[in-house]
């Protein structure tokens, strides 16, 4: 298994790392939020995520008021989507052992000398 690999589960973790960061790709889980986030606005049950969607789209809010509305809707479909990644039996440990590996100290890139581009 490479450090490339992901992490295997319902919601796989892929990891890289910048020169400065180690970077969790979560492409699946994020998948999974927007999936939640069409569900709630779809939900034949209740139309009320959908029309406060649509009442954002009215052009004759003041920006603050519009900001205001987003965030409250931001916040009520955050609650409804999924957040959490199940890591089950070695999962977890294979997580935190390639994450201290690559995290470890490793060489900063020198910069360029100028001119030299």
């Amino acid at each position: 298994m490479s450090d490339r690999d992901p992490i295997t589960g319902p919601i796989p973790v892929s990891i890289d790392i910048t020169p400065t960061a180690v970077v969790l790709d979560m492409t699946a889980l994020t998948q999974l939020v927007v999936a939640d986030v069409v569900e709630a606005l779809l939900d034949p049950s209740s139309t009320e995520l959908w029309d406060r969607l649509h009442e954002l789209a009215d052009t004759e809010r003041t920006p603050v008021e519009g900001r205001l509305l987003t965030e409250e809707l931001v916040g009520d479909l955050a609650e409804r989507s999924s957040s959490r990644v199940p890591l089950y039996g070695h999962a977890a440990r294979v997580l935190a052992e390639r994450l201290l590996r690559m995290s470890g100290p490793r060489p900063v890139p020198s910069q360029r000398e100028a001119g030299a581009a």
